[in-house]
């Protein structure tokens, strides 16, 4: 299990990856060494990041040459804060698509929609990815931004 560093304690940290719902930034590298940046649904439980995506999605590839990724979940509108870090990433086959359905309800309230009903076709492969944290690192920009508010 991870160490969590920065301003805040790591029930607050927990806390704001649980409330949430601002896609994780995933950074990882290509089987050719290149950099590879993408956003990802995800829920935060058990201490690591639990995604989903095709099962034919570039990313895929991409993990399992190296599943070493950097990350950051962060507001987009001031006053800025978050929770950026490092770890390990592991990739198994999702059969009934558990995990999307799961994150089709975190973000969009449910699966009763057009893009519910294309991701959870039968002849789409799904699979999801575990991000185990080695590095966590927390940051809160609202002191220094209170005035933007």
């Amino acid at each position: 299990m991870s160490t969590w560093t920065g301003v805040w304690s790591a029930s607050e940290a927990e806390s704001y990856l649980r409330d949430r719902t601002i896609p994780i930034r995933l950074a990882c590298r290509t089987p050719a060494g290149g950099l590879w940046m993408l956003s990802l649904w995800y829920r935060y439980r058990d201490g690591a990041f639990h995604c989903a995506t095709g099962a034919d999605a570039d990313v895929v590839q991409y993990l399992d040459a190296d599943p070493a990724v950097t990350f950051e979940i962060s507001d987009n509108e001031p006053p800025y804060k978050g929770v950026r870090g490092a770890g390990t990433a592991t990739i198994d086959h999702d059969d009934d698509k558990e995990q999307l359905r799961d994150l089709l309800k975190r973000y969009l309230g449910g699966t009763d929609n057009e893009l519910a009903d294309g991701l959870l076709d039968a002849d789409r492969e799904e699979v999801r990815i575990r991000i185990e944290p080695t590095k966590l690192y927390t940051w809160d920009f609202s002191d220094r931004m209170s005035d933007i508010e």
